[in-house]
């Protein structure tokens, strides 16, 4: 990936920001991966963000979002709130991550990919295709994230907030179809057919993987992993990213940034680091 006469410009376009590339790529890394990660994970995922941005890639400019339409990105302003005292010791990290990998990004075919990354998976990821419409990206076991902390979580909603949200006297949940990676593709509520990721966003749940359970007054809503699940913000991220990198990517990166990040979070995962 060559910059060197392209001046690439990246526009961020809800914050009306224009940025040099890799001034973007920095506040990119510094909202999608912990600054405690090691520096290799923190290599890696500058890659990703890079290769995701380039993919939209328009002569000289790239238009993006800071949300999660796109992928996160903090002004200076924001990090300094975020990191406070810490602030020039963690920007100075990221930024030397990313003038590590300078123009490094993951290509297939010769072509930039776009490379699609979440938080917390449910042991599978989700192919590109369900979440995005993409055939880019196929389901891959991703068990490692079974035992962080958050994997099940538990959101209770009552049965009046419930009624208000689908503008009904009553809740009759139907069926529940699940694809083979245990996302709901379907579910039938009073009568009406959703999709997962629908119901997801509606009652804002941290995964398509969900039980509901009705308790006396009350749903309890029952998601393991966190996100999308198509390849982030942490773990998950950085698995689904190593995991296309050696399944389908052709890399234009040494193999040793991969594999030194993947070994490094495995060490702090299983060590000191709670996500």
């Amino acid at each position: 990936f060559d910059n060197k006469d392209k001046n690439i410009i990246v526009h961020v376009t809800d914050l009306d920001l224009y940025l040099d590339l890799n001034d973007y790529i920095t506040g990119a890394v510094s909202a999608e991966m912990p600054a405690l990660f090691e520096e290799e994970a923190l290599k890696a995922q500058a890659i990703a963000s890079r290769s995701y941005a380039a993919a939209s890639l328009n002569n000289n400019l790239i238009e993006i979002t800071s949300t999660t339409n796109d992928q996160a990105y903090y002004p200076n302003y924001k990090l300094k709130e975020k990191w406070q005292e810490d602030y020039s010791k963690y920007n100075t990290k990221i930024k030397d991550a990313v003038l590590a990998t300078n123009n490094l990004v993951i290509k297939r075919d010769n072509k930039i990919l776009k490379t699609y990354y979440f938080s917390m998976s449910n042991g599978y990821t989700e192919s590109s295709q369900t979440v995005f419409k993409e055939n880019t990206f196929e389901s891959v076991l991703s068990p490692e994230d079974e035992t962080n902390k958050n994997y099940k979580v538990v959101k209770t909603i009552s049965k009046e907030e419930l009624q208000k949200i689908f503008n009904s006297n009553d809740i009759i949940i139907g069926n529940i179809t699940r694809n083979d990676t245990n996302h709901i593709d379907k579910i039938v509520i009073n009568n009406k057919d959703y999709t997962g990721i629908e119901i997801r966003k509606l009652l804002n749940l941290r995964s398509t993987d969900f039980t509901i359970k009705e308790i006396e007054n009350n749903y309890e809503i029952t998601t393991i992993g966190y996100g999308d699940i198509s390849p982030a913000t942490d773990w998950g991220r950085f698995i689904t990213m190593i995991s296309a990198l050696v399944g389908v990517a052709i890399i234009a990166l040494p193999s040793g940034i991969i594999t030194a990040a993947y070994m490094e979070e495995i060490k702090r995962k299983k060590g000191k680091l709670e996500l």
